[in-house]
């Protein structure tokens, strides 16, 4: 959902600038003229600033992929088992996992 931001018309204190750069700026509205007689970025900036662009826009986000990701499940236990692993500490999830794989190589 796209967030709608406020234009100030006058400067107001606390906001992470102060008066004086509040007064420095002065950037009115463009003009039809202004508008009409603009050019496409691509020919006014290096081509690098596109290539980077496009390489950053390629790249992956978020976590490296891992060979042999773990797969989620819902389990149901009883209590006792669930209690005893718990009482191993804050680890207990790993403990279990461990102990479910030495089962499976028996």
């Amino acid at each position: 959902m796209a967030t709608k931001y406020r234009t100030l018309k006058e400067f107001q204190p606390g906001r992470g600038y102060t008066k004086e750069d509040w007064d420095a700026v002065d950037s009115p509205p463009l003009t039809d003229e202004e508008l009409a007689s603009m050019r496409p970025a691509r020919e006014v900036l290096p081509a690098e600033v596109f290539r980077a662009l496009e390489e950053a826009s390629r790249r992956a986000r978020g976590r490296p992929k891992i060979d042999a990701p773990k797969v989620a499940v819902t389990l149901r236990l009883e209590p006792e088992v669930l209690e005893k692993f718990k009482a191993k500490g804050k680890d207990w999830r790993n403990a279990m996992a461990e102990e479910l794989k030495k089962a499976s190589r028996r």
